[in-house]
């Protein structure tokens, strides 16, 4: 079997799962898929459909998984007809959900029990990566099993790192997210500040792009902000989902993380007024709500 042929898996065809796995069909494998509802048009007529995660896993060597939440990956992994149940010795289980760091340590414990082997992938870059096949991953597992996964990360993203043993993928996906969060908010609230200053935030924003507070956030989410264009490439509700797990980290690992609380509460806020399903740069909107100003008036 060559490095173009290989028969793939890939669970969860949703907003960012669908074209990572259209990469893998673009570069010549043969996918076996299960997802919640109907596969994509785009995938369709070019992927094999199964109707569980254990019919994916007989028939492929490498299973990706791409879900939302940790609940979600156990019982795709572990529950009647999972992964789990068709797996058999020397597969691959390559999680790029993002979920708890700790619970996936036990799901690497009970898949390498089976004889096979786990990484955990979670990736950033949102939609736009996914379809651009330009998305960041990190990495947690046995150096020689991610060797053997790396030729198919690298049709799903460019910036691929092995951070550490099972879990640390995830840990790192935390602090991205922890990170993503802090700078979303700090966008939102000079773009807030600002135009209740009676600036032009779409001018404060030129400006900035030019300094030392120039950044990828403020340069997309600034703009989505200005444009009121939040249609999700990641949602609201998702990242709250994350900063919930860096909270409950914390609590464990016994650290403070006082701004990531309040960017959780903001993200709280924003799904209290009806914004859960908004891109995370709707962040905004609860600053904006305390303020009684936006950054600039929707479109109508």
């Amino acid at each position: 079997m060559t490095q173009s042929n290989q028969k793939i898996g890939f669970i969860g065809l949703g907003i960012m799962g669908a074209p990572m796995a259209g990469h893998l069909v673009d570069a010549g494998h043969q996918l076996f898929v299960n997802t919640h509802g109907a596969v994509p048009d785009t995938l369709a007529s070019r992927v094999t459909t199964c109707k569980s995660g254990a019919e994916v896993a007989q028939q492929a060597d490498i299973v990706f998984l791409m879900l939302p939440d940790t609940p979600d990956v156990q019982l795709v992994l572990f529950g009647d007809g999972g992964v789990a149940a068709g797996l058999s010795k020397g597969k691959v289980v390559v999680d790029m959900s993002s979920i708890d760091p700790i619970a996936t340590k036990g799901f690497a414990a009970r898949i390498r029990e089976l004889g096979c082997d786990y990484i955990d992938a979670p990736v950033s870059g949102g939609e736009v990566g996914a379809k651009a096949a330009s998305l960041t991953i990190m990495c947690g597992g046995d150096e020689g099993v991610f060797g053997r996964v790396r030729p198919l990360l690298e049709k799903m993203g460019k910036n691929i790192t092995l951070v550490g043993g099972n879990g640390d993928g995830q840990t790192t996906k935390v602090a991205n997210q922890i990170i993503v969060a802090l700078n979303i908010a700090a966008v939102g609230e000079a773009l807030v500040f600002a135009s209740k200053a009676g600036a032009d935030p779409a001018k404060v924003r030129q400006a900035l792009m030019g300094g030392f507070a120039s950044s990828r956030i403020l340069e997309v989410h600034g703009e989505r902000m200005i444009k009121r264009t939040f249609e999700p490439g990641f949602r609201i509700s998702l990242h709250q989902k994350d900063l919930n797990l860096a909270m409950t980290g914390a609590r464990a690992l016994g650290v403070a993380l006082p701004q990531t609380a309040s960017a959780a509460q903001l993200m709280n806020a924003c799904a209290a007024l009806g914004h859960g399903q908004a891109d995370h740069s709707a962040l905004v909107r609860a600053l904006e709500a305390m303020a009684q100003h936006p950054v600039m008036p929707d479109a109508t």
